[in-house]
């Protein structure tokens, strides 16, 4: 598979968390269990998952429109990597504060390393 299908495919990668995150409301129970924070961190959690939903629009905007820039800019091999960093870190976030469900933490580990290599081989493809 070549490195251009591998950052389209990060795209797709990238809008299916941006659709799970947009469902985290629904999914975990947020109009109720938000309720147990105080008022500010009841907001932040909400902050927090809109930023992320940018940032994933971001990523997966680049990932359809940007593709030869990311293989041969510096801005854009620069970017490759910060989105697989961002993707290596969140594999490793996982592990260490998801732990307690074994089996579907470990499951996400490998969703979030494939993440990771959908940018690192690009990006190392590139150097």
């Amino acid at each position: 598979m070549d490195t251009a299908m591998l950052l389209w495919i990060g795209g797709l990668y990238n809008l299916a968390f941006l659709l799970f995150h947009d469902f985290f409301w629904k999914i975990f129970n947020w109009k109720d269990d938000l309720k147990k924070l105080t008022p500010i961190n009841r907001a932040i959690m909400q902050v927090l998952n809109l930023m992320l939903i940018f940032v994933l629009l971001i990523f997966a905007y680049v990932s359809f429109f940007h593709v030869q820039e990311m293989q041969t800019t510096d801005l854009g091999k620069t970017m490759t990597i910060f989105i697989a960093l961002f993707w290596g870190i969140r594999a490793i976030l996982q592990l260490v504060f998801f732990s307690r469900v074994k089996l579907v933490s470990y499951i996400l580990f490998v969703i979030f390393v494939i993440g990771f290599l959908m940018y690192f081989i690009p990006w190392l493809g590139s150097r």
